[in-house]
């Protein structure tokens, strides 16, 4: 295939997307006159900002041709972390930054096992889900944690910029940042090869270990990051935090036009993924759809995003096959 062949595919899945988001918002504003309005816009944003902020950092690892399944269960323990250091009298600050320890520790246990253990990414980070998820349980049991101090709690619930609010903001620099990284930058084309071939990447004298160590470390890192600003949204913590959002965060990245099998990908991809995603599970809650069936919606797109994609790869095998 010809290098414009591979710049094609991603730009026309793209355009796909475009199309699938102006549709899904026409329909919700025909069917729910206040889905317009800022406030619902913001909302839309607000209820599933820490989803979409640790799709960030998952769009480099699965270009890059691995998975995290720990981001939920990571999130979950960094607020854990946080909301148990809190109850037990640590200074809020430093139990801030100890959580975020816990995710740069996470990524590094993840990133031990894969890179210089050699053990497949998604049996270490199914185990650390598990994992995480139990250690998080440990900490508060059953019970929730809240009265967190008001500065805590005004990074998930106030505006830092008129209506907008601190995570929003998080996220806006987040997204600028990743895609100047991932495609602008060195590392983003590293990324790419490595995922593309990690034999060839080897070869091309690309520390292809160390750059995988960097990616995980750093999805373990916003995924607590992640975990703190849900904590701080709700005001309350629980051993149940985040749980099952890994679903939602791989349907995102997956639904852009990442290759599950790593190499391609694009950051704006991503980007219009969230807003369908976002934009469908908003309009069906504005029509009082319920949470299953929003779930179940969710995972057949996480199916329709592996499929499409292979049937359009066998559509083009089988043409060049003809020529």
């Amino acid at each position: 295939m010809s290098g414009k062949g591979l710049l094609a595919r991603p730009a026309s899945w793209e355009a796909f997307l475009v199309l699938v988001l102006a549709l899904i918002v026409a329909v919700n504003a025909s069917l729910t006159p206040q889905f317009l309005t800022l406030g619902n816009q913001i909302n839309l944003f607000q209820l599933s900002i820490e989803k979409i902020i640790v799709a960030l950092a998952m769009t480099f690892i699965i270009v890059n041709g691995e998975i995290d399944l720990s981001v939920g269960a990571m999130m979950g323990l960094a607020a854990c972390t946080f909301g148990f250091l809190f109850d037990q009298g640590v200074p809020s600050w430093i139990a801030v930054v100890l959580a975020m320890a816990t995710g740069v520790a996470g990524g590094a246990f993840n990133a031990f096992f894969i890179v210089r253990l050699g053990l497949p990414s998604l049996v270490v980070t199914l185990a650390t889900l598990i994992g995480f998820r139990g250690l998080a349980r440990a900490m508060v049991e059953d019970h929730g944690i809240t009265g967190f101090p008001g500065w805590f709690d005004a990074l998930g619930q106030e505006g830092l910029i008129g209506p907008f609010p601190f995570a929003l903001v998080a996220f806006a620099v987040l997204f600028v940042a990743a895609y100047v990284v991932l495609q602008q930058s060195g590392f983003g084309r590293r990324t790419y090869v490595i995922g593309t071939n990690r034999a060839v990447a080897d070869y091309a004298g690309i520390d292809t270990g160390r750059h995988k160590a960097i990616l995980f470390i750093a999805s373990g890192t916003v995924a607590a990051f992640a975990g703190l600003l849900y904590a701080a949204r709700v005001g309350a913590v629980r051993g149940d935090v985040a749980l099952g959002f890994e679903l939602d965060i791989i349907t995102i990245v997956l639904l852009g036009g990442v290759s599950i099998f790593g190499g391609s990908g694009t950051m704006v991809g991503t980007l219009l993924s969230i807003l369908i995603v976002l934009n469908l599970r908003n309009g069906m809650a504005l029509l009082n759809i319920t949470g299953h069936i929003q779930t179940g919606v969710i995972g057949i797109l996480l199916i329709a995003s592996v499929l499409v994609p292979r049937v359009r790869l066998g559509r083009l095998v089988g043409r060049g096959a003809e020529a």
